[in-house]
């Protein structure tokens, strides 16, 4: 977003905006889990990705900004299921998800910006930008994850050529 024009300002609205941010690749992720495993293992595997980006996300604000990383995680958690229930109405293909779950995204996300900003350019920029390009790099993950990404040729040892 900063490479587009947008600013981010230091501080907590930062931190609004990555966890808005986070939240949404946390989703994302369950919804890959969802389509790829059993469910038991899906429901542990979120779990564990909400509660470590969770902490990180709490360590970091606990850091910079010196609040209570018990709490900060406390309200990623709950940010993470409430978005988890406001992106539920959303399909997810393997192609990635429906334009409603990134359009909410974009709406969720521009909220977290400066009044000073266009909310509706930024939207856009979520929808036809960051949410594909974030979207791709977590699919990749995901299948690294699961063991469905082609696995590179290896290079034969010893010397080769003249």
């Amino acid at each position: 977003m900063r490479n587009a024009g947008y600013e981010l300002p230091p501080g907590a609205p930062y931190f609004a905006f990555l966890a808005e941010f986070l939240a949404f690749l946390v989703a994302a992720a369950d919804r890959i889990a969802y389509q790829r495993r059993e469910a038991a293992w899906r429901v542990e595997f979120t779990t564990a990705t909400a509660n470590r980006v969770g902490e990180t996300l709490a360590g970091n604000e606990a850091d910079l900004l010196g609040v209570d990383a018990g709490e900060s995680k406390r309200r990623f958690i709950a940010l993470v299921n409430e978005r988890a229930a406001d992106y539920a109405d959303y399909g997810w293909s393997d192609a990635g998800p429906e334009y409603g779950f990134i359009r909410g995204f974009g709406h969720f996300l521009s909220d977290t910006l400066p009044e000073a900003h266009d909310r509706s350019w930024a939207i856009s920029q979520v929808i036809e930008v960051e949410a594909p390009e974030a979207v791709e790099m977590l699919q990749k993950a995901m299948a690294g994850l699961l063991g469905e990404a082609p696995r590179r040729a290896r290079r034969a040892a010893g010397a080769q050529g003249e």
